[in-house]
């Protein structure tokens, strides 16, 4: 997918899979997937009858580490899946770079104590 509903909430192109895809990689039924959503594990955008995940979110070993959490401090917080995203795509330079680059690299601490601040 080129141009996606994820692309047009963070300002630039993001590569994105199938909640089909997702299910493959993680070795789950696609329900399961929908659930993860749903609580909060993963996030997603639905365009049409279609969901689709960023890529960045998954790894060999499965979800992110630290998505999740990150994830669910924001919702508490009041922040809303689009806000979310945006947030997780968006580039800061004292970190530097993206969060959800920062979650990939094992600097979640970071992450969530950004999150946690930024909730309250």
């Amino acid at each position: 997918m080129s141009e996606s509903g994820i692309a047009a909430l963070v300002g630039h192109d993001v590569e994105v899979v199938s909640l089909a895809q997702v299910a493959e990689r993680l070795d789950v039924p696609r329900t399961r997937v929908s659930q993860m959503i749903k609580q909060g594990q993963l996030l997603g955008v639905r365009e049409g009858e279609r969901w689709s995940v960023p890529a960045a979110f998954l790894t060999d070993e499965g979800v992110v580490k630290g998505l999740p959490g990150t994830i669910q401090v924001l919702r508490d917080g009041g922040y809303s899946d689009a806000e979310i995203l945006r947030w997780l795509f968006a580039h800061d330079e004292s970190l530097p770079g993206a969060p959800i680059e920062a979650l990939r690299s094992d600097r979640g601490r970071e992450v969530k104590r950004r999150a946690q601040a930024m909730a309250f």
